[in-house]
C-alpha cells in the first residue's frame, strides 16, 4: 500500500511539472520556442524520481531568451537606421516649425532603434545626421524635403530647384508678418477689385523679377534672424530687392476677399511678398491666409510626402528606394521658358543658399 501511494504521488509530481513547463512554453515568443522546449523537457523528473529543473527555472530561461532577442532586434534596428542615406520627403502639417518637425522625426526614429535621444549640440558629433532643405513657415503645410546620413550633403541642390505652391490670399488686410499669424497693420477697401483685374496683373509677377523679402523671415542681420529681431522689438530695415524667378503663376479661384494662386517659383522667392505685392498693385492690400507646398524638385505632395504614421525605419528605407532614382532624372534648376532668361534659381522662400546651414543640417524656407 505504501509503495502504491508513493507511485501515485510521483505520477502527480510528473504531471504537475509537465503542466508548468507547457504553460511556460506557451508564454514564449516564436524566436524563443527552442529555448522554451528545452526548459519544458528539463522540467520532467528524471528516472530516479527527482525534478532536474523547476517550472520557475523554465520561465526564467524564457525571460532571458526574450530579453536577448529584443536586444538583438534593437541592435539590428539601430544598424539599419544608421545605414540610411539619401533624400526623401515628409508631410508638414500646420503648427510646428520645420525644425520642430525634424526633431519629432529624429526622436521617433531613435526611439524605434532603442538609441538615446540626441541633445542637439552641433559641436558634438551626432550619431544620426538628418536635415531639411527648404523650410516651410509654421502656418504652412506640404512637402518638406529631408536628408538623412550622407543625404544631408545633397540638400543644397534641393534648395536650388523649383517649388510649387497653392496660396490663398485675403484682400483688404495687411499684417506685419504678411500672413494670418501676424498683427493687422492696415485695412483697405477691395470691393472694386474684379477677377479680371487680378488676372491682368499676374504677368507683372512672372518671369525674372525683383522682389523685396519680408521683414519676418529667416534672413539674417549680424548673425540673427530678422524675425527674431522683430519679435524682440528691434528696428529692422528691409533687405534690398533681389532677383527671383517665377516660372508660372495663375489665378485658380476668386471669391472676394479671397483669391487662390497656383505658383511655381525658383529659389529665394517669398510667397508672402508676392501676395502682398499683388494687393498693392490692385490699390489695396493683401495677406496670405493658407499656403501649401505641393512640390519641391521631383517630390510631390500626393506621391512622396510621408505622413507621420510612416515615419519608421522601414518606411523611410522604402521611401529612399522610391525617391532617390528621381534625383537623377530631375534637373536641379528649372529653366524659365522665355528667351531672355538669365537668372538662375536659388532657394525656396526665406533663405539664400549662403544662409542655409542650421542646427540640424541644411535648411531653407518657403
Amino acid at each position: 500500500m505504501m509503495a502504491a501511494c508513493k507511485a501515485v504521488a510521483a505520477a502527480a509530481t510528473v504531471a504537475t511539472a509537465k503542466e508548468r513547463a507547457e504553460e511556460a512554453a506557451k508564454t514564449t515568443t516564436t524566436g524563443t520556442a527552442a529555448s522554451a522546449a528545452a526548459s519544458a523537457k528539463a522540467a520532467v523528473p528524471s528516472a530516479g524520481g527527482t525534478t532536474t529543473t523547476t517550472a520557475s527555472g523554465a520561465a526564467a530561461n524564457t525571460t532571458t531568451a526574450v530579453t536577448g532577442g529584443a536586444g538583438a532586434a534593437r541592435s539590428a534596428a539601430a544598424a539599419k537606421l544608421l545605414s540610411l542615406s539619401g533624400v526623401f520627403a515628409v508631410y508638414k502639417p500646420k503648427g510646428p516649425t520645420s525644425a520642430e518637425l525634424l526633431n519629432q522625426l529624429k526622436e521617433k526614429l531613435l526611439a524605434e532603434a532603442g538609441m538615446p535621444p540626441q541633445d542637439g549640440n552641433k559641436r558634438k558629433k551626432q550619431a544620426l545626421k538628418i536635415g531639411h532643405g527648404g523650410t516651410l513657415d509654421s502656418a504652412a503645410t506640404g512637402v518638406l524635403v529631408v536628408g538623412i546620413g550622407k543625404g544631408t550633403k545633397m540638400l543644397t541642390s534641393m534648395l536650388s530647384g523649383s517649388k510649387k505652391y497653392i496660396a490663398t490670399g485675403e484682400l483688404g488686410k495687411a499684417t506685419d508678418t504678411l500672413d494670418s499669424t501676424g498683427k493687422i497693420t492696415e485695412e483697405k477697401p477691395y470691393d472694386q477689385i474684379k477677377q479680371e483685374d487680378i488676372e491682368g496683373i499676374l504677368q507683372k509677377f512672372t518671369g525674372n523679377i525683383m522682389q523685396v523679402p519680408p521683414l519676418y523671415s529667416a534672413l539674417k542681420k549680424d548673425g540673427q534672424r530678422l524675425s527674431t529681431l522683430m519679435k524682440k522689438g528691434e528696428v529692422v530695415e528691409a533687405k534690398p530687392a533681389r532677383p527671383v524667378t517665377v516660372y508660372s503663376l495663375s489665378l485658380q479661384k476668386f471669391q472676394p476677399p479671397l483669391f487662390t494662386l497656383d505658383v511655381e517659383c525658383g529659389g529665394g522667392f517669398y510667397i508672402r511678398s508676392l501676395v502682398s505685392d499683388i494687393g498693392k498693385e490692385l490699390s489695396s492690400c493683401a495677406t496670405v491666409q493658407e499656403l501649401t507646398r505641393t512640390k519641391q524638385g521631383p517630390f510631390t505632395l500626393e506621391e512622396h510626402a510621408l505622413r507621420e504614421d510612416k515615419w519608421t525605419i522601414d518606411g523611410i528605407a522604402q521611401s529612399l528606394e522610391h525617391c532617390m532614382p528621381l534625383l537623377s532624372v530631375e534637373p536641379s534648376v528649372k529653366k524659365l521658358k522665355t528667351e531672355d532668361s538669365k537668372v538662375p534659381a536659388v532657394s525656396s522662400e526665406d533663405k539664400t543658399i549662403s544662409q542655409v546651414k542650421e542646427k540640424d543640417g541644411v535648411t531653407g524656407t518657403s
